[in-house]
């Protein structure tokens, strides 16, 4: 039987329950920046090792990092199913980035600096020691100003695909200087090697999308639509008081071209004004995401700024999304946030990592947005979620 619930009765469910009688995030924690360090904790991602352990990263970000000049991002490993968390490695020269495994080898894609070179390394004992992307054979894939976050990597028709955005446009403002383009190799390239990857032309930020409330897209999932298109689905900021909406780029068979019809490849979108993170369940046969929604007491707020709730949705078409679960919730938005979400399947579970804003000994979070904590999550029989439903207006 379908459950329909508010959000705002979870609100009060968090409050009178949780939110207040704990100083410590929810979850395992894995690493932790206080507020007042000048660093923050961004780009969390995760993913499991052939055999079974867990690998999970985030860089840094702030005043007292070198994001500018060689970004830094810390690797860690779990032995026992995310219970506990140990640092395994440093790696300088990497920001946005992304785990995954491929072909039972451990990679991780991202920018060699804030807004930088897009580069590609490769660990073969489970994230202690990384290849050194320094040139086109071993690693360092396009030179220029690219952006991205730990996007999911899909396989399909052969290929393996990422998007990413292109950060050198008309302009070096925030939002409007990312245009949507897509990477993509052959399943047995080397995929260190420069020439293995197809690049897709790229599409420029247009003032005039959205009744001219479109202020950027970036941070795209590639997922295979029913109908068996591969899209590019974005991230799309806009101001407060007009909801929120992805883009539905499409992409063509071999990669070479994306386009967009501004008439039909906007969609609403829970929570789509944050960075959010589908894939495809073949079992359920529907499209999960763990995304943040903005509760009605904030929806006349910049909707990329409400950060401090998270939920579970899934959809069986990418456009119709049901929510399930609220995962993570705080009544104050201004210094809590849960986000960033990367996450994974693991047989009847999702397990995710968050860069979470929350309450420390040392004052807690700068704001939502400049994170303290990364934090490890695992919900149990996720499919069994598929019947309930919430209400989040």
């Amino acid at each position: 039987m379908k459950k329909y619930l508010t959000l705002f009765t979870l609100y009060l469910f968090c409050v009178s329950t949780v939110c207040f009688a704990q100083e410590a995030p929810p979850g395992v924690m894995i690493s932790h920046f206080p507020g007042n360090s000048g660093k923050y904790i961004g780009s969390p991602s995760i993913c499991i090792l052939p055999n079974g352990d867990y690998v999970a990263s985030h860089d840094e970000f702030g005043p007292n990092t070198t994001e500018y000049r060689s970004a830094v991002t810390h690797i860690f490993t779990s032995s026992d199913k995310g219970a506990s968390w140990k640092k395994i490695s440093v790696i300088r020269d990497l920001f946005w980035s992304n785990l995954f495994v491929h072909n039972n080898v451990l990679y991780n894609m991202g920018i060699n600096k804030h807004h930088g070179n897009v580069v590609i390394r490769k660990s073969t004992d489970g994230g202690t020691t990384w290849t050194n992307p320094y040139h086109g054979k071993n690693g360092l894939l396009l030179e220029g100003e690219y952006h991205t976050a730990p996007m999911p990597m899909i396989v399909h028709k052969g290929r393996i695909w990422r998007a990413i955005e292109y950060a050198t446009s008309y302009t070096h403002d925030w939002g409007r200087r990312y245009s949507a383009m897509v990477i993509s190799a052959k399943i047995d390239a080397d995929l260190l090697d420069a020439k293995s990857w197809r690049k897709s032309n790229y599409l420029t930020y247009d003032t005039t999308y959205l009744d001219r409330n479109f202020s950027a897209w970036l941070e795209g999932n590639v997922v295979v639509s029913p109908e068996g298109k591969i899209l590019n689905v974005l991230r799309v900021d806009v101001p407060g008081g007009v909801g929120e909406y992805a883009a539905f780029v499409e992409i063509s068979k071999r990669g070479k071209k994306v386009s967009f019809d501004p008439t039909t490849g906007f969609n609403e979108f829970p929570g789509g004004a944050k960075k959010f993170h589908i894939r495809y369940d073949p079992q359920s046969k529907r499209y999960w995401m763990i995304h943040n929604p903005v509760a009605p007491e904030f929806k006349d707020m910049r909707p990329s700024s409400v950060r401090n709730t998270l939920a579970l949705s899934s959809s069986t078409d990418l456009r119709d999304w049901q929510t399930h679960e609220i995962l993570l919730s705080h009544p104050d938005q201004v210094r809590h946030g849960f986000q960033y979400i990367d996450w994974q399947f693991e047989g009847n579970d999702i397990i995710f990592v968050s860069r979470t804003a929350f309450d420390d000994a040392a004052g807690g979070a700068r704001n939502n947005h400049d994170a303290n904590f990364l934090t490890f999550h695992r919900i149990k029989d996720f499919r069994n979620r598929h019947d309930t439903h919430i209400k989040l207006d």
